[in-house]
């Protein structure tokens, strides 16, 4: 009889350690659950706003030591010329942000994909493609660049240069009004172009001469200011 009073007293409480056992495992997963939430979150909040400037400031997520050329300002009003009427700036045109004349690197604004590449001299340009955290896609723009670290088809990095601005010899040659980076976001894919003999990666064309009202302009473009700031409002939240 006491022997199957024990055995009774052993089983409970061995009944009673297997539940303990359980709810602690399940206290665990649930921590785990929501410390892999946060951990996502996180991440998601990051990937929305990791927007950088593309040039090399010691704070590329701040505006404080931006340069812009006297004409570089988005939507500023570009007189006409012979064979382009006039139209609305499309870009931010971004000075040298120092005096370094032999390899002052550009960088992408965020991670991304080359989808065209035009190495031409002083109107060479890449596009690159960005998908954001909520399945968006838009386009950044590089104009007036040197020396092309990337093809059509590359990943490219925010930390990764894809190029440089030019040197005084270049400059020297295509003409010092190209003493900067002109910079696009579009909202709108850009339109295919068929390949040249000359420019046989340039698969897309932007829309830079084509915004002849505001209405055109705010359609295809994004403000770089503005979407700059609002991506690092929402990275500082």
């Amino acid at each position: 009889m006491i022997a199957l009073r024990y055995e009774q007293v052993v089983v409970k409480q061995g009944a009673t350690e297997h539940r303990r056992a359980c709810i602690d495992v399940g206290r665990i997963r649930l921590l785990f659950c929501s410390l892999w939430i946060a951990v996502i979150s996180s991440a998601s909040a990051q990937s929305a706003c990791a927007w950088y400037l593309p040039i090399n400031v010691s704070n590329r997520q701040s505006w404080e030591q931006v340069r812009l050329t006297k004409i570089g300002e988005f939507g500023l009003v570009r007189k006409a010329r012979p064979g382009i009427p006039a139209h609305y700036h499309t870009a931010t045109d971004f000075m040298r942000p120092g005096d370094n004349y032999e390899n002052e690197p550009i960088f992408p604004a965020a991670a991304g994909r080359v989808i065209s590449q035009r190495d031409d001299g002083p109107f060479a340009q890449l596009i690159v493609e960005h998908v954001t955290h909520d399945h968006d896609t838009l386009w950044t723009v590089y104009e007036h660049i040197a020396d092309l670290t990337v093809v059509v088809g590359d990943t490219v990095d925010p930390f990764v240069p894809i190029g440089r601005f030019m040197t005084k010899k270049e400059l020297s040659k295509y003409g010092w009004q190209f003493d900067h980076v002109h910079f696009e976001i579009m909202k709108h894919r850009p339109r295919p172009l068929q390949p040249t003999k000359k420019t046989p990666m340039r698969l897309f064309k932007v829309y830079n001469l084509e915004c002849y009202t505001k209405a055109e302009l705010e359609k295809y473009y994004y403000a770089p200011h503005e979407f700059f700031q609002a991506c690092w409002n929402m990275a500082s939240r």
